[in-house]
Protein backbone atom coordinates (compact mmCIF):
# COMPACT_ATOMS: atom_id res chain seq x y z
CA UNK A 1 0.00 0.00 0.00
CA UNK A 2 2.76 2.45 0.96
CA UNK A 3 4.85 1.49 -2.07
CA UNK A 4 1.89 1.94 -4.39
CA UNK A 5 1.15 5.43 -3.07
CA UNK A 6 4.76 6.57 -3.28
CA UNK A 7 5.13 5.16 -6.80
CA UNK A 8 2.15 7.22 -7.95
CA UNK A 9 3.34 10.38 -6.25
CA UNK A 10 6.85 10.01 -7.59
CA UNK A 11 5.52 9.75 -11.11
CA UNK A 12 3.83 13.17 -10.83
CA UNK A 13 6.01 15.11 -8.38
CA UNK A 14 9.52 14.75 -7.18
CA UNK A 15 8.63 14.00 -3.52
CA UNK A 16 11.01 11.15 -2.87
CA UNK A 17 13.86 13.27 -1.40
CA UNK A 18 11.43 14.75 1.20
CA UNK A 19 10.02 11.34 2.00
CA UNK A 20 13.48 10.00 2.58
CA UNK A 21 14.11 12.71 5.16
CA UNK A 22 10.90 11.97 7.14
CA UNK A 23 11.21 8.23 6.95
CA UNK A 24 14.77 7.94 8.22
CA UNK A 25 13.52 6.05 11.24
CA UNK A 26 11.56 3.56 9.12
CA UNK A 27 12.92 0.13 8.34
CA UNK A 28 15.88 0.09 6.05
CA UNK A 29 13.92 -1.35 3.15
CA UNK A 30 11.64 1.70 3.02
CA UNK A 31 14.67 3.99 3.06
CA UNK A 32 16.19 2.08 0.19
CA UNK A 33 12.97 2.42 -1.80
CA UNK A 34 12.88 6.16 -1.19
CA UNK A 35 16.52 6.44 -2.20
CA UNK A 36 15.73 4.60 -5.40
CA UNK A 37 12.94 7.03 -6.22
CA UNK A 38 15.19 9.93 -5.34
CA UNK A 39 17.79 8.68 -7.81
CA UNK A 40 15.21 8.24 -10.56
CA UNK A 41 13.80 11.72 -10.04
CA UNK A 42 17.25 13.29 -10.09
CA UNK A 43 18.03 11.65 -13.44
CA UNK A 44 14.91 13.12 -15.05
CA UNK A 45 14.52 16.50 -13.32
CA UNK A 46 16.32 19.49 -11.99
CA UNK A 47 14.10 19.53 -8.91
CA UNK A 48 11.81 22.16 -10.44
CA UNK A 49 9.70 19.86 -12.56
CA UNK A 50 11.80 20.50 -15.70
CA UNK A 51 13.53 17.88 -17.79
CA UNK A 52 17.27 17.59 -17.42
CA UNK A 53 19.67 17.53 -20.36
CA UNK A 54 19.60 13.76 -20.31
CA UNK A 55 15.85 13.65 -20.36
CA UNK A 56 15.36 14.54 -24.04
CA UNK A 57 16.29 16.74 -26.97
CA UNK A 58 15.14 20.15 -28.10
CA UNK A 59 11.49 20.73 -28.77
CA UNK A 60 10.25 21.63 -32.23
CA UNK A 61 11.16 25.21 -33.04
CA UNK A 62 13.70 25.61 -30.21
CA UNK A 63 17.19 26.67 -31.03
CA UNK A 64 19.95 24.20 -31.79
CA UNK A 65 23.46 24.47 -30.38
CA UNK A 66 24.37 26.90 -33.14
CA UNK A 67 21.45 29.13 -32.23
CA UNK A 68 19.53 28.32 -35.41
CA UNK A 69 15.97 27.11 -35.45
CA UNK A 70 15.55 23.49 -36.35
CA UNK A 71 13.41 23.33 -39.47
CA UNK A 72 11.49 20.47 -40.95
CA UNK A 73 11.96 19.85 -44.67
CA UNK A 74 8.85 20.17 -46.79
CA UNK A 75 9.70 16.68 -48.05
CA UNK A 76 10.07 15.34 -44.48
CA UNK A 77 13.04 15.07 -42.14
CA UNK A 78 14.93 17.51 -39.93
CA UNK A 79 17.24 20.20 -41.20
CA UNK A 80 19.00 23.18 -39.75
CA UNK A 81 18.14 25.25 -42.80
CA UNK A 82 21.57 24.70 -44.35
CA UNK A 83 21.16 21.06 -45.29
CA UNK A 84 23.25 19.76 -42.40
CA UNK A 85 22.47 16.30 -41.13
CA UNK A 86 20.50 15.63 -37.97
CA UNK A 87 20.62 12.53 -35.79
CA UNK A 88 23.63 11.25 -37.73
CA UNK A 89 21.52 10.41 -40.80
CA UNK A 90 22.71 12.23 -43.89
CA UNK A 91 20.29 12.38 -46.81
CA UNK A 92 21.15 15.78 -48.19
CA UNK A 93 18.61 16.58 -50.90
CA UNK A 94 17.99 19.35 -53.44
CA UNK A 95 14.41 20.49 -52.82
CA UNK A 96 12.57 22.88 -55.13
CA UNK A 97 9.97 24.74 -53.06
CA UNK A 98 8.75 27.22 -55.66
CA UNK A 99 9.95 29.24 -58.64
CA UNK A 100 13.51 30.42 -57.94
CA UNK A 101 13.48 28.70 -54.53
CA UNK A 102 15.85 25.72 -54.58
CA UNK A 103 17.24 24.60 -51.22
CA UNK A 104 19.53 21.92 -49.80
CA UNK A 105 17.73 20.08 -46.99
CA UNK A 106 17.81 16.84 -45.08
CA UNK A 107 15.03 14.38 -45.96
CA UNK A 108 14.28 10.91 -44.55
CA UNK A 109 16.26 7.98 -45.90
CA UNK A 110 13.64 5.79 -47.61
CA UNK A 111 13.18 2.06 -47.12
CA UNK A 112 13.64 -0.44 -49.93
CA UNK A 113 10.14 -1.81 -50.44
CA UNK A 114 9.46 -5.19 -52.09
CA UNK A 115 10.83 -5.13 -55.63
CA UNK A 116 12.90 -2.01 -54.92
CA UNK A 117 16.53 -1.25 -54.16
CA UNK A 118 17.90 1.48 -51.92
CA UNK A 119 20.53 3.38 -53.88
CA UNK A 120 23.45 5.45 -52.66
CA UNK A 121 23.38 8.08 -55.38
CA UNK A 122 26.59 8.85 -57.23
CA UNK A 123 26.06 11.20 -60.18
CA UNK A 124 23.06 13.31 -61.23
CA UNK A 125 22.86 15.45 -64.38
CA UNK A 126 20.94 18.70 -64.76
CA UNK A 127 18.34 18.57 -67.52
CA UNK A 128 16.62 21.41 -69.34
CA UNK A 129 13.34 20.43 -67.69
CA UNK A 130 14.96 20.79 -64.25
CA UNK A 131 15.91 24.35 -65.13
CA UNK A 132 12.42 25.02 -66.51
CA UNK A 133 10.79 23.95 -63.26
CA UNK A 134 13.18 26.20 -61.37
CA UNK A 135 12.53 29.25 -63.54
CA UNK A 136 8.93 28.73 -64.67
CA UNK A 137 7.44 26.26 -62.20
CA UNK A 138 6.00 24.12 -64.98
CA UNK A 139 6.73 22.14 -68.14
CA UNK A 140 3.64 21.88 -70.31
CA UNK A 141 0.79 20.51 -68.22
CA UNK A 142 3.11 19.45 -65.39
CA UNK A 143 2.92 22.16 -62.73
CA UNK A 144 4.87 22.54 -59.48
CA UNK A 145 2.28 22.86 -56.70
CA UNK A 146 4.28 21.59 -53.72
CA UNK A 147 7.99 21.07 -52.94
CA UNK A 148 9.74 18.23 -54.77
CA UNK A 149 13.24 16.78 -54.73
CA UNK A 150 15.00 17.46 -58.02
CA UNK A 151 16.97 15.14 -60.32
CA UNK A 152 16.27 12.36 -62.82
CA UNK A 153 19.45 11.82 -64.88
CA UNK A 154 21.27 9.56 -62.47
CA UNK A 155 23.44 6.63 -61.48
CA UNK A 156 24.07 5.06 -58.09
CA UNK A 157 25.26 2.12 -56.01
CA UNK A 158 22.90 -0.55 -54.70
CA UNK A 159 22.99 -0.16 -50.90
CA UNK A 160 20.16 -2.49 -49.91
CA UNK A 161 17.81 -4.97 -51.58
CA UNK A 162 14.09 -5.01 -51.06
CA UNK A 163 12.22 -8.29 -50.74
CA UNK A 164 12.14 -10.36 -53.91
CA UNK A 165 14.91 -8.57 -55.82
CA UNK A 166 16.96 -11.08 -57.80
CA UNK A 167 18.52 -9.13 -60.69
CA UNK A 168 20.88 -7.03 -58.54
CA UNK A 169 23.10 -7.34 -55.49
CA UNK A 170 24.49 -4.90 -52.98
CA UNK A 171 27.42 -2.95 -54.41
CA UNK A 172 26.24 -3.09 -58.03
CA UNK A 173 26.77 0.09 -60.05
CA UNK A 174 23.59 1.00 -61.89
CA UNK A 175 22.00 3.54 -64.21
CA UNK A 176 18.47 4.51 -63.25
CA UNK A 177 15.58 4.75 -65.70
CA UNK A 178 13.68 7.35 -63.70
CA UNK A 179 10.06 6.40 -64.28
CA UNK A 180 7.77 3.87 -62.62
CA UNK A 181 4.73 2.87 -64.65
CA UNK A 182 1.64 1.11 -63.30
CA UNK A 183 2.30 -2.07 -65.36
CA UNK A 184 -1.40 -2.90 -65.63
CA UNK A 185 -3.01 -0.26 -67.89
CA UNK A 186 -3.60 -0.88 -71.60
CA UNK A 187 -0.62 1.22 -72.68
CA UNK A 188 1.74 -0.58 -70.30
CA UNK A 189 0.52 -3.95 -71.52
CA UNK A 190 1.05 -2.88 -75.14
CA UNK A 191 4.65 -1.98 -74.37
CA UNK A 192 4.22 1.81 -74.49
CA UNK A 193 4.73 2.39 -70.80
CA UNK A 194 6.15 5.89 -71.35
CA UNK A 195 2.56 6.96 -72.02
CA UNK A 196 1.17 5.35 -68.85
CA UNK A 197 -1.31 7.80 -67.29
CA UNK A 198 -0.17 6.70 -63.83
CA UNK A 199 3.56 7.16 -64.47
CA UNK A 200 5.59 8.25 -61.45
CA UNK A 201 8.52 10.07 -62.98
CA UNK A 202 11.42 11.48 -60.98
CA UNK A 203 11.27 15.24 -60.34
CA UNK A 204 8.08 15.51 -62.36
CA UNK A 205 5.46 17.12 -60.09
CA UNK A 206 4.20 15.85 -57.74
CA UNK A 207 6.88 13.12 -57.54
CA UNK A 208 10.30 13.43 -55.93
CA UNK A 209 13.53 12.95 -57.83
CA UNK A 210 16.91 11.47 -56.98
CA UNK A 211 19.24 14.42 -56.40
CA UNK A 212 19.93 13.26 -52.84
CA UNK A 213 22.24 10.91 -50.98
CA UNK A 214 19.80 7.99 -50.81
CA UNK A 215 16.91 7.09 -53.08
CA UNK A 216 14.81 3.96 -53.61
CA UNK A 217 13.72 2.70 -57.04
CA UNK A 218 12.20 -0.34 -58.71
CA UNK A 219 14.99 -2.84 -59.30
CA UNK A 220 13.91 -3.79 -62.82
CA UNK A 221 14.35 -0.18 -63.93
CA UNK A 222 17.97 -0.17 -62.74
CA UNK A 223 20.60 -1.25 -65.28
CA UNK A 224 23.86 -2.74 -64.10
CA UNK A 225 26.86 -0.96 -65.58
CA UNK A 226 29.81 -2.90 -67.05
CA UNK A 227 33.07 -2.27 -65.20
CA UNK A 228 34.50 -0.05 -67.96
CA UNK A 229 31.48 2.28 -68.04
CA UNK A 230 31.78 5.19 -65.62
CA UNK A 231 29.11 6.42 -63.23
CA UNK A 232 28.99 9.68 -65.20
CA UNK A 233 28.20 7.77 -68.39
CA UNK A 234 25.55 5.91 -66.42
CA UNK A 235 23.85 9.23 -65.65
CA UNK A 236 24.16 10.23 -69.32
CA UNK A 237 22.13 7.20 -70.37
CA UNK A 238 18.99 9.20 -69.60
CA UNK A 239 19.47 11.88 -72.29
CA UNK A 240 21.03 9.28 -74.59
CA UNK A 241 17.84 7.20 -74.27
CA UNK A 242 15.88 10.19 -75.55
CA UNK A 243 18.17 10.21 -78.57
CA UNK A 244 17.46 6.51 -79.08
CA UNK A 245 13.70 7.09 -78.77
CA UNK A 246 13.85 10.02 -81.21
CA UNK A 247 15.70 8.05 -83.86
CA UNK A 248 13.41 5.06 -83.35
CA UNK A 249 10.29 7.19 -83.77
CA UNK A 250 11.81 8.87 -86.85
CA UNK A 251 12.72 5.45 -88.28
CA UNK A 252 16.37 6.41 -88.76
CA UNK A 253 18.12 3.59 -90.57
CA UNK A 254 21.12 2.77 -92.76
CA UNK A 255 21.43 5.47 -95.40
CA UNK A 256 19.08 8.04 -93.80
CA UNK A 257 19.80 11.74 -94.22
CA UNK A 258 19.00 13.29 -90.84
CA UNK A 259 18.40 16.94 -89.95
CA UNK A 260 18.65 17.75 -86.24
CA UNK A 261 17.37 21.12 -85.05
CA UNK A 262 19.16 22.21 -81.86
CA UNK A 263 22.70 21.39 -80.71
CA UNK A 264 21.96 21.16 -77.01
CA UNK A 265 22.49 17.91 -75.09
CA UNK A 266 19.47 16.18 -76.69
CA UNK A 267 20.39 17.28 -80.21
CA UNK A 268 23.97 16.09 -79.74
CA UNK A 269 23.00 12.67 -78.37
CA UNK A 270 20.48 12.30 -81.21
CA UNK A 271 23.33 12.80 -83.66
CA UNK A 272 25.38 10.20 -81.78
CA UNK A 273 22.58 7.64 -82.11
CA UNK A 274 21.81 8.46 -85.77
CA UNK A 275 25.47 8.07 -86.67
CA UNK A 276 25.73 4.77 -84.79
CA UNK A 277 22.64 3.49 -86.61
CA UNK A 278 24.15 4.11 -90.02
CA UNK A 279 22.80 7.50 -91.12
CA UNK A 280 24.47 8.59 -94.35
CA UNK A 281 24.59 12.19 -93.15
CA UNK A 282 23.64 14.30 -90.16
CA UNK A 283 23.07 18.04 -90.29
CA UNK A 284 22.64 20.02 -87.09
CA UNK A 285 21.39 23.59 -86.64
CA UNK A 286 21.83 25.97 -83.72
CA UNK A 287 22.21 29.63 -82.77
CA UNK A 288 25.35 28.99 -80.72
CA UNK A 289 28.69 28.59 -82.52
CA UNK A 290 30.39 26.88 -79.58
CA UNK A 291 27.77 24.13 -79.53
CA UNK A 292 28.07 23.73 -83.28
CA UNK A 293 31.81 23.21 -82.78
CA UNK A 294 31.11 20.42 -80.29
CA UNK A 295 28.81 18.89 -82.92
CA UNK A 296 31.65 19.03 -85.46
CA UNK A 297 33.95 17.35 -82.94
CA UNK A 298 31.35 14.57 -82.67
CA UNK A 299 31.44 14.04 -86.43
CA UNK A 300 28.33 15.70 -87.88
CA UNK A 301 28.34 16.15 -91.65
CA UNK A 302 27.10 19.75 -91.55
CA UNK A 303 26.89 22.17 -88.61
CA UNK A 304 25.03 25.32 -89.61
CA UNK A 305 24.25 28.48 -87.69
CA UNK A 306 20.76 29.95 -87.92
CA UNK A 307 19.36 33.29 -86.81
CA UNK A 308 16.73 33.78 -84.16
CA UNK A 309 14.66 36.16 -86.30
CA UNK A 310 14.99 34.13 -89.52
CA UNK A 311 12.28 33.83 -92.14
CA UNK A 312 11.51 30.11 -91.85
CA UNK A 313 10.68 29.40 -95.51
CA UNK A 314 13.69 31.34 -96.74
CA UNK A 315 15.95 29.59 -94.21
CA UNK A 316 14.62 26.21 -95.36
CA UNK A 317 15.52 26.94 -98.98
CA UNK A 318 19.03 28.09 -98.02
CA UNK A 319 19.51 24.97 -95.91
CA UNK A 320 18.42 22.62 -98.70
CA UNK A 321 20.80 24.38 -101.10
CA UNK A 322 23.65 24.19 -98.58
CA UNK A 323 23.39 20.44 -97.93
CA UNK A 324 22.39 19.53 -101.47
CA UNK A 325 19.09 17.76 -100.76
CA UNK A 326 16.15 17.65 -98.42
CA UNK A 327 16.62 15.40 -95.37
CA UNK A 328 14.27 12.43 -95.21
CA UNK A 329 14.31 12.45 -91.41
CA UNK A 330 14.04 15.61 -89.30
CA UNK A 331 14.27 15.59 -85.51
CA UNK A 332 13.40 18.85 -83.75
CA UNK A 333 15.10 19.02 -80.36
CA UNK A 334 13.99 22.58 -79.60
CA UNK A 335 10.19 22.54 -79.77
CA UNK A 336 9.45 26.21 -80.38
CA UNK A 337 7.31 27.44 -83.26
CA UNK A 338 10.17 28.40 -85.57
CA UNK A 339 11.88 25.04 -85.12
CA UNK A 340 8.76 22.99 -85.83
CA UNK A 341 7.87 25.06 -88.89
CA UNK A 342 11.43 24.83 -90.21
CA UNK A 343 11.37 21.07 -89.76
CA UNK A 344 8.19 20.71 -91.84
CA UNK A 345 9.45 22.95 -94.65
CA UNK A 346 12.83 21.18 -94.82
CA UNK A 347 11.73 17.55 -94.72
CA UNK A 348 11.54 15.60 -97.98
CA UNK A 349 8.08 14.74 -99.30
CA UNK A 350 7.02 11.43 -97.79
CA UNK A 351 9.57 11.87 -95.01
CA UNK A 352 9.20 12.01 -91.22
CA UNK A 353 9.50 15.00 -88.90
CA UNK A 354 9.60 14.23 -85.18
CA UNK A 355 9.29 16.77 -82.38
CA UNK A 356 11.30 15.89 -79.28
CA UNK A 357 11.78 19.35 -77.77
CA UNK A 358 9.07 20.62 -75.44
CA UNK A 359 8.21 24.23 -76.17
CA UNK A 360 5.02 26.26 -76.27
CA UNK A 361 1.70 24.49 -75.80
CA UNK A 362 0.20 26.05 -78.96
CA UNK A 363 1.97 27.14 -82.14
CA UNK A 364 1.20 28.27 -85.69
CA UNK A 365 1.72 25.18 -87.83
CA UNK A 366 2.03 24.82 -91.68
CA UNK A 367 -0.60 22.10 -91.94
CA UNK A 368 -1.11 22.27 -95.73
CA UNK A 369 2.64 21.93 -96.30
CA UNK A 370 2.65 18.72 -94.29
CA UNK A 371 -0.58 17.38 -95.85
CA UNK A 372 0.18 18.01 -99.51
CA UNK A 373 3.68 16.55 -99.25
CA UNK A 374 2.72 13.76 -96.83
CA UNK A 375 5.29 14.70 -94.22
CA UNK A 376 4.53 12.58 -91.17
CA UNK A 377 4.67 14.49 -87.90
CA UNK A 378 5.45 12.46 -84.79
CA UNK A 379 5.82 13.35 -81.15
CA UNK A 380 8.48 11.92 -78.86
CA UNK A 381 7.85 11.67 -75.13
CA UNK A 382 10.68 10.36 -72.99
CA UNK A 383 11.60 6.76 -73.91
CA UNK A 384 10.27 3.23 -73.80
CA UNK A 385 12.47 0.13 -73.75
CA UNK A 386 15.37 2.31 -74.92
CA UNK A 387 17.67 2.31 -71.89
CA UNK A 388 19.28 -1.02 -72.72
CA UNK A 389 20.02 0.15 -76.27
CA UNK A 390 21.60 3.32 -74.90
CA UNK A 391 23.73 1.28 -72.49
CA UNK A 392 24.90 -1.00 -75.29
CA UNK A 393 25.91 2.03 -77.36
CA UNK A 394 28.05 3.40 -74.54
CA UNK A 395 29.46 0.00 -73.62
CA UNK A 396 30.42 -1.14 -77.14
CA UNK A 397 31.16 2.01 -79.13
CA UNK A 398 33.33 5.08 -78.73
CA UNK A 399 30.31 7.37 -78.92
CA UNK A 400 32.02 10.50 -77.65
CA UNK A 401 29.20 11.10 -75.18
CA UNK A 402 31.75 12.28 -72.62
CA UNK A 403 32.36 15.39 -74.74
CA UNK A 404 28.95 16.69 -73.70
CA UNK A 405 30.07 17.10 -70.09
CA UNK A 406 31.46 20.58 -69.46
CA UNK A 407 31.09 21.08 -65.69
CA UNK A 408 31.31 19.07 -62.47
CA UNK A 409 29.97 20.10 -59.04
CA UNK A 410 29.63 18.47 -55.62
CA UNK A 411 26.12 18.13 -54.22
CA UNK A 412 26.90 20.82 -51.63
CA UNK A 413 27.29 23.22 -54.59
CA UNK A 414 23.98 22.34 -56.24
CA UNK A 415 22.73 25.95 -56.31
CA UNK A 416 25.84 27.05 -58.20
CA UNK A 417 25.48 24.06 -60.54
CA UNK A 418 21.93 25.08 -61.49
CA UNK A 419 23.04 28.68 -61.96
CA UNK A 420 25.79 27.52 -64.31
CA UNK A 421 23.41 25.35 -66.32
CA UNK A 422 20.58 27.87 -66.69
CA UNK A 423 22.86 30.75 -67.72
CA UNK A 424 25.21 28.50 -69.73
CA UNK A 425 28.19 29.88 -67.88
CA UNK A 426 31.49 28.77 -69.29
CA UNK A 427 29.68 27.50 -72.41
CA UNK A 428 27.96 24.87 -70.30
CA UNK A 429 26.33 21.97 -72.13
CA UNK A 430 25.91 19.14 -69.63
CA UNK A 431 26.44 19.88 -65.94
CA UNK A 432 26.93 16.93 -63.57
CA UNK A 433 26.46 16.92 -59.80
CA UNK A 434 28.49 14.41 -57.79
CA UNK A 435 26.75 13.07 -54.70
CA UNK A 436 29.79 11.00 -53.83
CA UNK A 437 33.44 11.83 -54.39
CA UNK A 438 34.35 11.93 -58.06
CA UNK A 439 35.61 8.63 -59.49
CA UNK A 440 35.08 6.85 -56.16
CA UNK A 441 32.99 4.19 -57.89
CA UNK A 442 34.75 4.19 -61.27
CA UNK A 443 37.26 1.55 -62.28
CA UNK A 444 39.08 4.28 -64.20
CA UNK A 445 38.75 8.08 -63.95
CA UNK A 446 36.02 9.64 -66.07
CA UNK A 447 38.44 12.08 -67.73
CA UNK A 448 40.73 9.31 -68.99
Amino acid sequence: MILGQYRTLASFKCVAPTLAFHLRQMPKIVGDVAQSFSSKCASGSDGKGKKSKKGGGADKGKKSKKGEKVKKSACGGGSDGKGKKKDGKDNLSAVLHAIEDLRLEQTPIPEALPGQVLLAMDTVGICGTDVHYLTKGRVGSFVLKKPIIMGHEASGIVAKLGKGVKNLKEGDRVAIEPGECCRICELCKKGRYNLCPHMKFCANPPYNGNLRRYYNHMADFCYKLPDHVTMEEGALLEPLSIGVASCRRAKVRLGSHVLIIGAGPIGLVTHIVAKAWGAASTTILDLNEQRLQVAMDLGVTHALKVCKDMDVQEAAQKLIKEIGARPDRTIDCVGNEQAVRLGIYCTRSGGICTVTGMGAADIKFPLMEALTREVDLKGVFRYCNDYQSALELVATKNTGVKKLVTHHFDIEDTIEAFDTSRHRKGNAIKVLIHVQKRDKNNKKPFDK
